[in-house]
This record gives C-alpha cells, sequence and structure tokens, in this order.
C-alpha cells in the first residue's frame, strides 16, 4: 500500500539482459506506481550463449505491474546496440509522451528521484534553455541549492523533455563544419577540455556509432547552448558493475567514482536564482574527466576501443 498518490510523470526503464538489476529497479518504480510506464529493449546477441533466455527473463518482469498503470513496449527482436536502441527507444517514447522520466536498468533511483524530476519538468518545461534533468552526482556544490545547472548532461538516472529530444541528431551532421570553425574551442573554456571533447566526438563522428548516443545528446546540448540540472544529491546508484554490464564490466569500484550509495532529496527545493550554469562546478567536473581519462561511464565514454 502506498501513502503517496500514483505518479503522473511517465516513466522510461530501458532494459536487455540484467535480471537482477531490472527487477531492482523495477521494485523502485513499483513503489511510485506510475501511471504510465515505457519500456525499451534492445534484441539478443546471437552470438552469446544463454542471452536470449536473459533477455526474455528481463522482459518478463514488466509483466509484475499490478497498480493501474498503462505499459507500452518497445521490444526489438533483433540487437541493435545500446546505441541506436536507446536513441530509436527515446524517440519512440516521445511520440506518446511530452516528458519524461528515464532509468536505464542499473540505474537504482532514491524514491524521492522521482519527486525531483517531476518537478523540475515541470518548472522548466517551458525553458529551452534547459535540456535535461539529472539525478546522478558527480561532484557536490558547496551552495545550498538543491541543484544547479552544468554545461554536462548525465544519462545514469535523468529526465528529459520532447522539445529537447527533438534537438538529437544521431548522425552529429554539423559535427565537421562546426570543428572546422573552431566552435568546440570558443565555446568550452579551456583549451585541455576542448581537446578532450574533440576526440571523444570526432571518434564517435567516425565511428558505426552503434553502441553510444550520450555523446550526439551532448553535442546537441552544446549546439544549442542549452543546460542540464544536477542535482545536489546523489539520488542515483549505480548497480552495473557485474559480468552483464555493457560498458562498466572488468572495472573495479576503485576506478570508477563512487556511485553505490543514496541519498534523498530535502523539499521543499531550494531554487537558483538564475538559469545560469555554475562555472566552478562544471571545471570540477572537466577536473574529474582529465585527471580520471580512463574513466568508464556511460555518461562520458563509449568502449575504450572506440575512443582511445
Amino acid at each position: 500500500m502506498i501513502t503517496h498518490s500514483p505518479l503522473e510523470t511517465p516513466v522510461v526503464l530501458i532494459i536487455f539482459k540484467r535480471v537482477d538489476a531490472t527487477q531492482k529497479v523495477f521494485n523502485v518504480i513499483r513503489q511510485m506506481q506510475p501511471k504510465k510506464l515505457l519500456v525499451v529493449a534492445d534484441g539478443p546477441r546471437l552470438d552469446r550463449e544463454g542471452e536470449a533466455e536473459k533477455c526474455q527473463q528481463t522482459r518478463a518482469i514488466v509483466d509484475q505491474v499490478d497498480w493501474d498503470c498503462e505499459v507500452l513496449r518497445c521490444f526489438s527482436e533483433q540487437n541493435l546496440g545500446c546505441g541506436v536502441r536507446i536513441s530509436t527507444g527515446l524517440s519512440w517514447v516521445f511520440e506518446h509522451v511530452e516528458e519524461a522520466i528515464i532509468l536505464e536498468d542499473d540505474c537504482l533511483p532514491h524514491p524521492t528521484f522521482f519527486t525531483f524530476c517531476s518537478e523540475m519538468l515541470e518548472y522548466y518545461r517551458d525553458e529551452p534553455k534547459v535540456m535535461s534533468v539529472s539525478g546522478c552526482l558527480f561532484a557536490r556544490s558547496p551552495n545550498p541549492q538543491s541543484y544547479y545547472f552544468s554545461h554536462y548532461l548525465s544519462c545514469w538516472g535523468w529526465a528529459t523533455w520532447r522539445r529537447a529530444w527533438q534537438q538529437f541528431d544521431f548522425e552529429m551532421t554539423k559535427l565537421p563544419e562546426l570543428l572546422d570553425q573552431g566552435w568546440l574551442h570558443q565555446y568550452l573554456p579551456s583549451q585541455k577540455i576542448a581537446d578532450f571533447w574533440e576526440r571523444r566526438f570526432r571518434a564517435v563522428y567516425e565511428s558505426e556509432r552503434g553502441d553510444v548516443w550520450y555523446y550526439q545528446f551532448q553535442f546537441a546540448s552544446w549546439v544549442h547552448d542549452a543546460l542540464s540540472i544536477r542535482a545536489n544529491t546523489n539520488l542515483i546508484a549505480n548497480i552495473g558493475m557485474d559480468a552483464d554490464a555493457t560498458h562498466t564490466q572488468g572495472k573495479s569500484s576503485s576506478q570508477l567514482p563512487s556511485f553505490d550509495y543514496l541519498e534523498a532529496m530535502s523539499f521543499p527545493l531550494h531554487h537558483p536564482q538564475e538559469i545560469q550554469r555554475d562555472v566552478e562546478m562544471d571545471a570540477a567536473m572537466g577536473r574529474i574527466l582529465l585527471d580520471n581519462p580512463n574513466l568508464v561511464t556511460r555518461a562520458y565514454r563509449k568502449l575504450k576501443a572506440l575512443i582511445a
């Protein structure tokens, strides 16, 4: 029996073959009882023994919905790769809804994550400068506000609007022209940071892009001079450091930022006085990236072979 009203904001759950992790994330979603749940699933790789069974078991978790909920499924029978599957899946999502809270199968949310995202989606619904909301804390601001604005997106527990996703370009068609014009070095505050991102953007552009979509969304955000809301509380724990992980497999916790804890967001929220990026926090994020060039997170890199 829940003690709060069912969640009005649609929730997206992106799944693959991680049965245990998906069950944990689903259990938290069940607590919130969203009125609409949209599930995106990639298909199994035919050369991986037992993967089809794991995919089927993972998809079956969605059948546990036992509350008043419209469930929409977008299941691929073939393996598209996480870049294509997530990007096409989110395009499908925003054919059905105007805004959504988005969770991958290894992003375990604190229950207050949903309330935070819902309030942010409503508060900034008509503000084109704000492109996304993130619940994963990479760097904590010393300021008392509940959140801050950043150049950097995060896809570990996030939310966005249809209007923002419409700016997404999987092919990054404008990239060569903009890089030739020196746009990135003019836009970003330091030569090292600009070089860091230029290498990664070029690597993605020159690849087949089957396993990456985050960089394209980050690129779209910067092209439109947009910002991301970053919670100043860690509302997401990453539970994906196991043998079934796609991008974090084989990495010990000592090689990654600590995302294995959860905090509750306090309400009412304390809003920043203006929509302006936190320069100090972005500088801290830049240092994290430069000091950890092999940081393996879905937010900041693809597979090692792609961006080496």
